[in-house]
């Protein structure tokens, strides 16, 4: 019976063999695919091994620890690969899922709309067949990495008169053709880390649908999925002793992707800034505030023990629970209980972002990015849907489109 430590083992050895530091990352992580330690819970047809999910953890977390690079982070391998290796057709996969694995080509998430809200199947961007290829008219929006995306996964409508769920279909998209635009969003906090993209007549071969036409709420699902729990390992370092090539490579890589993501930290609330915060103002045995800043730790721990709880479902290889739902209610709790704590210690403050204290400058920018926690990867109200139904067994919300050809429904 295969082990975590036994796995761990095999993968030290194969390392400490194939490991040159001057490799280009590229190379390196072709060399890392082709030993099937890249996803080892995969089929060994696409680069697996045949093991248990929880396999690929302890291959990544052993490279690392032994001064390696595992999987580049982005949409590419967390979102578009694993979900095309579930669902795309053999022929799609041979060409896009190495690259992907590798960071060869970068990819972008278009599921979002302005008109959709959070109703991610009312979308209305269109693909139309044409011959051997389908045509897409549409826009769509928060779309992180667009402006620097060479491939993007895509949910279109291809059936008016189906009903609203039933016409969808998914997509790989070539983000660098004609009919292809994207502008960069301008934030409150003064951050660009989204985009738009208009498509005008864009062209997607037919070999390059995911799964069957009419099918893509089923495999958009997969990839929301696998975006609630990619979440959690967005930030993982480098082993900062290291150097060569790889790594140099590997570093510059890292942090240009997580520069999208610096006031991410904010956008959860900071509530680690809020004792010192509460000294520097006086107000340390304030008995309200204290009141409030433990009642906000006690429901962080808790959600806490319920991420943990997630984690070790995903390692024994069960798929993706109302945990996520949960943990994402949590996460936006968090910011929206820190954000008034932070309010009320800081008054008139709370509106710096130049002055003595520099942390008055992460303050405010702590108060106008918070609202973004409650709406981004589905919002609060769409999170309690998903619980109140699958969960509680609460009836459906009454809905005008259910049930209707969404051309009845989806024009206005």
């Amino acid at each position: 019976m295969t082990d975590e430590a036994t796995v761990a083992a095999e993968v030290e050895t194969w390392f400490h063999e194939a490991w040159d530091p001057d490799l280009g990352l590229i190379a390196w992580r072709t060399r890392l695919l082709e030993s099937g330690w890249a996803v080892p819970s995969w089929s060994p047809t696409w680069f697996g091994r045949g093991l248990p999910a929880w396999a690929d953890r302890v291959a990544h977390t052993t490279i690392r620890r032994l001064g390696g690079v595992a999987l580049p982070l982005g949409a590419g391998a967390s979102l578009a690969a694993p979900t095309l290796y579930e669902h795309a057709s053999d022929e799609l996969n041979r060409r896009v899922l190495g690259p992907a694995l590798t960071g060869a080509e970068e990819w972008c998430q278009l599921f979002s709309e302005p008109g959709a809200g959070s109703d991610l199947a009312g979308l209305k961007a269109t693909a139309v067949l044409d011959g051997d290829t389908w045509i897409v008219n549409g826009q769509k929006v928060w779309n992180t990495s667009a402006h620097h995306a060479d491939r993007a996964i895509l949910v279109a409508r291809t059936d008016w008169d189906a009903v609203k769920h039933a016409g969808l279909s998914y997509f790989v998209l070539d983000m660098r053709q004609p009919g292809v635009e994207v502008r960069p969003i301008r934030q409150m906090n003064e951050h660009s880390s989204f985009n738009e993209v208009f498509l005008t007549d864009a062209r997607i071969p037919v070999a390059d649908v995911v799964g069957e036409v009419g099918g893509g709420w089923r495999v958009a699902r997969a990839t929301l999925a696998h975006e609630r729990s990619f979440a959690a390992t967005r930030s993982l370092a480098l082993p900062p002793a290291e150097t060569g090539r790889t790594i140099a490579e590997a570093r510059a890589e890292y942090e240009a992707y997580n520069a999208t993501y610096e006031w991410y930290p904010q956008r959860q609330g900071r509530p680690d800034l809020l004792p010192a915060r509460a000294e520097a103002a006086g107000r340390a045995d304030d008995p309200v505030l204290r009141d409030e800043w433990m009642r906000l730790e006690a429901f962080r721990r808790a959600a806490g023990w319920t991420a943990e709880r997630a984690r070790v479902n995903r390692a024994l290889g069960r798929p993706p629970g109302p945990e996520g739902s949960i943990g994402k209610l949590a996460t936006s709790e968090v910011a929206r209980r820190s954000h008034a704590l932070h309010t009320t210690l800081a008054g008139a403050n709370g509106m710096l972002t130049t002055g003595d204290d520099p942390v008055d400058a992460v303050v405010a920018e702590v108060l106008v990015s918070t609202p973004a926690q409650s709406i981004a990867g589905g919002t609060d109200e769409i999170q309690r849907n998903i619980l109140g139904e699958s969960m509680l067994g609460l009836p459906k919300e009454p809905a005008a489109d259910r049930g209707v050809p969404y051309r009845d429904v989806g024009r206005g």
